[in-house]
């Protein structure tokens, strides 16, 4: 698979977590957070799995104790950003938790280099920053004093950037439907525990949510970050995390049409700053790549 077909497949992944959003939100008058984490983790595990057997059958390695602790390390990750997340959601606008969500960018590639001393192509670092400043746009360019849920979601914008960065380390593995199955597996057992402790359980709201479980269970959850497994293979996390910011440029797209939303001047500008930043990071690091030079026989 080429980078541009990693990313295009990145592209998609954002598009559906932008499509899931109005499913997300809706679904969290009616269930509490770790309740909807739990369950449509389950959904995405099983969505998935017969692709994850699939492909251990054509393996030609079997995955050992470690890959699969550290699958589970990856879901742990996981489920902390998304409770946070979750959390956050109930005290804080979606403005505010659209663009704080949206450090990830700049998160990314700054702990890539403080963990695993990778630095990325100059062109990641005014790319992120274009990108969050066009998340900004999006969310309406203001944000209102900052509350409790405001520093869960930036909390949770860690996690998330963790998270991108742990799966580059995983898929050297060459199992990323396995690693989908496995984290989101750890997503559910932890949020049942979560939800059992907490008196969440609520089997009603469950029935009542259905429609928005099942979509961002199997399409959210399961094929998305499953995508996002698969296109990390082909390119770095600095890049991943770009292209998986168009969730906030699909999420207004979306909201414009099914929602009829419409974009300001300032909204409009906010999806041009991301839509060039995916670009930028696609086409400059092939126009400056150092061309072999060519060999002169006497």
């Amino acid at each position: 698979m080429s980078r541009l077909q990693a990313n295009l497949l990145l592209l998609l992944a954002g598009m559906i977590w932008g499509m899931g959003f109005v499913a997300q939100s809706t679904a969290m008058a009616s269930i509490g957070p770790f309740m909807f984490i739990a369950v449509r983790s389950v959904i995405a595990s099983f969505s998935i799995l017969p692709m994850a057997i699939a492909e251990g059958n054509r393996a030609k390695q079997s995955l050992n104790r470690r890959d699969y602790l550290f699958f589970a390390a990856i879901g742990l990750v996981l489920f902390t950003g998304l409770a946070a997340q979750q959390i956050g959601l109930q005290t804080t606008s979606v403005t505010n938790a659209g663009f704080l969500t949206g450090l990830y960018l700049i998160l990314v590639p700054v702990l890539g280099v403080l963990i695993f001393r990778a630095w990325p192509h100059g062109i990641i670092w005014p790319c992120s920053l274009a990108a969050l400043a066009g998340i900004f746009l999006l969310s309406g360019g203001e944000l209102s004093a900052l509350k409790q849920g405001d520093w869960l979601v930036m909390f949770g914008a860690f996690f998330w950037a963790l998270q991108v960065l742990l799966i580059g380390q995983a898929n050297r593995s060459g199992r990323p439907i396995t690693l989908s199955v496995v984290q989101f597996a750890t997503c559910a057992v932890i949020g049942f525990i979560f939800a059992f402790t907490l008196g969440e359980v609520d089997w009603s709201a469950v029935a009542v949510t259905w429609k928005e479980l099942l979509f961002t269970g199997v399409f959210s959850s399961g094929v998305a970050f499953t995508l996002q497994a698969i296109g990390q293979r082909y390119t770095t996390p600095p890049q991943a995390a770009i292209f998986l910011s168009s969730e906030a440029l699909f999420a207004a797209f979306f909201g414009a049409i099914f929602l009829s939303e419409r974009l300001s001047f300032v909204g409009l500008i906010g999806c041009a700053l991301i839509f060039v930043s995916m670009l930028a990071v696609e086409i400059i690091p092939i126009l400056t790549a150092k061309k072999p030079q060519a060999v002169v026989t006497p």
